[in-house]
């Protein structure tokens, strides 16, 4: 005679069936974004900025069921953007590179800055060749005695020094170098129409050997692959600095460019909103040498910054899971192995 199973036996075949329902039911759970629009971010037209719009891009979407949006432009103009609330997020912030614009910024309350991605630096260069075949060439100073070497292709009168794409912040800080060094007389300040075409001259005259001098910013793929060396500039002075920044700098002074620190910025209407992305996006800080690995994959294999994002998601998890609660973590690595 079969007896009739007990009430007990009875909940625990329905706590049994609970728990192994359970996991899949949190997996099939999609996380409600804290915003119910796309979040904005600036997109700002270097490789590393993009590199890390596209990680937290990806993370947003698969991590926290946010849609994404970028919107494409110059440094000044994406901060007036972040302050009017046009843009959430500007993924690369450089304060010592705009350190006027900035602090205003900071002190409008509209902006604020986050965390510490990683340190970045600035510099003029020239190829390792270059320093052999002119021994006397130490210091941006130098360049004086030597505007010939570097002769303007379409003013061989004067030395060519190429600078900042147009547009770009760090413009206004090499013009103010420039004179502070007493070079406006003997050289021009070249300034190539995009960073793509900055970097395709460089490598030109790389690949040909020839004598060039140009100002450059790390981290990044170009500086990681060629043999290049930093003309040295007087000790930091952060006075001169704040000066060299500033468009109606008077009298310049040459110092050393200022380590920078790089931060998020982010609109503070946006981070009251979403506090669980704002935590996100404090948290995020990259090693130095994933943050260059990265960009030198980017580079060696030609691929798009989006693609260089998944490459560094994929390669460095145990980086980018100390950024975000474990299940958000979980999310974004099952959209990885998805793909």
């Amino acid at each position: 005679m079969r007896k009739k199973p007990t009430l007990a036996a009875f909940r625990g075949v329905l706590a049994l069936a609970a728990a192994l329902l359970a996991p899949a039911a949190a997996h099939a759970a999609k996380p409600v974004c804290e915003v119910d629009r796309p979040v904005r971010f600036s997109g700002l037209n270097w490789e590393s900025n993009l590199v890390l719009a596209g990680i937290e891009r990806y993370v947003m979407e698969h991590g926290y069921g946010c849609k994404t949006s970028v919107e494409i432009g110059e440094t000044l103009p994406m901060l007036a953007a972040l302050q009017r609330g046009d843009v959430d997020v500007t993924p690369e912030v450089w304060p010592g590179q705009i350190e006027v614009a900035w602090k205003k910024a900071l002190a409008s309350g509209r902006v604020q800055g986050l965390g510490h991605v990683y340190d970045a630096g600035e510099g003029w260069y020239v190829p390792r060749y270059t320093a052999q075949r002119h021994p006397g060439l130490k210091s941006a100073a130098d360049l004086a005695r030597f505007k010939q070497v570097f002769a303007d292709p379409e003013d061989p009168g004067r030395g060519r020094i190429y600078g900042c794409p147009a547009g770009w912040a760090c413009g206004t800080l090499n013009d103010n170098l420039l004179r502070a060094l007493g070079l406006e007389r003997d050289y021009n300040l070249f300034a190539p129409g995009s960073g793509a075409a900055q970097k395709a001259a460089i490598l030109s005259a790389y690949k040909r050997q020839r004598d060039i001098v140009f100002y450059y910013w790390t981290p990044t793929a170009l500086v990681g692959a060629l043999d290049l060396v930093k003309l040295e500039l007087p000790a930091f002075d952060p006075a001169a600095y704040t000066c060299l920044t500033d468009p109606k700098c008077a009298k310049p002074v040459a110092t050393e460019f200022k380590p920078n620190p790089v931060v998020t910025g982010v609109n503070s209407a946006f981070a009251k909103e979403a506090p669980q992305l704002t935590a996100f996006l404090a948290r995020l800080a990259i090693p130095r040498d994933a943050i260059d690995a990265t960009l030198g994959w980017l580079e060696t294999e030609g691929k798009e910054p989006e693609e260089a994002a998944r490459y560094f998601l994929k390669q460095y998890g145990p980086v980018w899971r100390q950024w975000m609660p474990a299940d958000a973590a979980d999310r974004v690595q099952a959209a990885l192995d998805r793909e």
